[in-house]
């Protein structure tokens, strides 16, 4: 079953709040009743007054709203179990999260222009898997390897540069992580998108790549920022306080290693692509994804999900068509079984 509307349960938070005035106005009667004089004597002079008969009322009002809430969510229930088959590959994207991608010689920095690439690259995929690796001086698994972008989609925005403490950059580590993604007895192409300003405080991502491309991986490395270089500005809510300094109290000017990312690339036969372009690197992956050879893989979901908001609709309006014919006076068969105890 999945919902349709989930934004509208929040309504359910109404009943508690209906039954709460419900209980104050039945205290309230009760306090001015004594008011005006004894209750057992008020009592006699509307003997058909029911007791039982308004809270009856106000619990299938209540039942009939949350009906209609429901209702309104669209719940929906799959018919049958289908096995589909698609055709596509296994995509990893390696996000570059260091302190460095907080410079904004690209705009609004690097590392949200790195999300858009990825989340527009996202966009155009058909029946490709998707997993996301995040890295700075070490790399740290973001999402496993899975066929639902939205969710990806939402890691992918939750990303910053907090989620890997150690400070740097590794893309040897990245490239490492990213290849433990990837089912080695598995004949489906694998493709490693490594996201960089390519600024590199390891030694090892040239042999990291060769290592890759034993495991038949390809990288495309994509470049964000500019050779020229950016400062790195150090906010709080938004506002510059300061630029990052290094140990010798100067400010840090950080600047794209674009012949690093192509080399990576050159070792996997894969290529390198400027990131400050979003439509380019678009057409640039458009055009390898073309090129790669897709392997047909399974998968088993529900299929044929139905609508079944109708039901809970017309219920709810069933309950309140009923309560409008219910009076809180006493019903006379039911007064003389005196189920509820209300003759005295």
């Amino acid at each position: 079953m999945e919902l349709d509307e989930i934004k509208y349960l929040y309504l359910l938070f109404l009943l508690p709040l209906i039954v709460a005035l419900f209980l104050f106005n039945m205290y309230w009667k009760r306090k001015k009743q004594r008011e005006f004089g004894d209750l057992e004597a008020i009592k006699l002079l509307s003997p058909d007054r029911s007791v039982f008969k308004p809270v009856f009322k106000i619990v299938v009002v209540l039942v009939a709203l949350a009906a209609l809430i429901i209702g309104l969510v669209n719940p929906k229930i799959g018919t049958k179990m289908e096995t589909v088959k698609r055709e596509g590959i296994d995509i990893v994207f390696a996000m570059d999260v260091s302190k460095s991608m907080l410079a904004e010689d690209v705009a609004p920095n690097r590392l949200d222009k790195s999300k858009q690439i990825v989340s527009q690259i996202i966009n155009q995929l058909g029946n490709d898997r998707i997993g996301i690796v995040a890295y700075a001086g070490n790399a740290f698994p973001v999402l496993p390897i899975t066929s639902d972008y939205s969710v990806a989609k939402m890691f992918l925005q939750s990303m910053n540069t907090d989620i890997v403490s150690s400070r740097g950059t590794s893309l040897d580590e990245a490239i490492k992580l990213s290849a433990t993604y990837f089912d080695e007895k598995s004949k489906t192409s694998k493709l490693l998108i490594l996201i960089s300003d390519g600024e590199d405080h390891s030694e090892g991502a040239q042999a990291a790549a060769e290592e890759a491309n034993k495991l038949g991986m390809r990288i495309i490395t994509v470049g964000v920022g500019i050779e020229k270089g950016g400062t790195i500005p150090l906010k709080v809510n938004g506002i510059v306080q300061g630029y990052q300094r290094d140990q010798n109290d100067e400010v840090v000017v950080t600047k794209l290693n674009k012949p690093g990312l192509e080399l990576i690339a050159k070792v996997t036969k894969g290529g390198y692509v400027s990131g400050n372009n979003t439509k380019e690197v678009l057409e640039y992956v458009k055009k390898t994804l073309d090129t790669i050879q897709k392997t047909e893989f399974e998968s088993t979901q529900m299929a044929d999900f139905q609508s079944q908001f109708q039901w809970f609709i017309g219920f709810g309006f069933v309950l309140l068509l009923l309560d409008l014919f219910l009076l809180e006076k006493k019903t006379s068969w039911v007064k003389k079984l005196d189920l509820f105890n209300e003759e005295k």
